[in-house]
């Protein structure tokens, strides 16, 4: 089976006033970003799914998925792991950056969470700062990665409470 490690950036919290940045994807070889204004669009979206038996998140149940169904007009029907809900199986709760660092997965980006990415889209697009929009990109890359260590600690400290 495929999957496909997903993970969007947006500029707030809303979907029906704010937007998708970044669609960030991992597939276990190759990291996939969708940037708005270049790449990103209903279609890219679509044939980027094309490519999962089964998309994983962190959260993507509340967030990633119906944002993106909201403002692409999408209706996503995969196999959906949010590990968020397997993690509070194990008593691993909170956000993604907190439950790496409980975990010990590193991170070199130096962007803090969601709020410095909003804020790293608006330099970009305000100013046209490539920098900016390089860390952005840098910091989904982690997010998406960084899944496939999380799954795998969260799997195995369920399989332990199940024996």
């Amino acid at each position: 089976m495929s999957k496909l490690y997903l993970d969007i950036e947006t500029t707030g919290l809303s979907r029906e006033r704010n937007e998708v940045t970044v669609v960030g994807a991992y597939d276990g070889d190759k990291v996939y970003q969708l940037v708005k204004g270049r790449n990103l669009s209903h279609k890219s979206i679509e044939d980027l799914l094309c490519l999962a038996e089964e998309i994983v998140t962190y959260n993507g149940k509340r967030f990633d998925i119906p944002f993106l169904e909201h403002n692409y007009d999408l209706n996503i029907d995969i196999d959906h792991r949010d590990l968020m809900y397997l993690g509070w199986k194990c008593d691993l709760k909170g956000g993604l950056k907190a439950i790496e660092k409980k975990l010990g997965i590193g991170r070199d980006s130096g962007v803090c969470g969601g709020s410095e990415a909003v804020r790293l889209w608006k330099r970009y697009k305000n100013k046209d700062c490539r920098e900016s929009l390089r860390k952005l990109l840098m910091y989904n890359r982690e997010d998406v990665v960084n899944l496939v260590e999380v799954e795998k600690v969260i799997l195995k400290r369920l399989e332990k409470q199940n024996s």
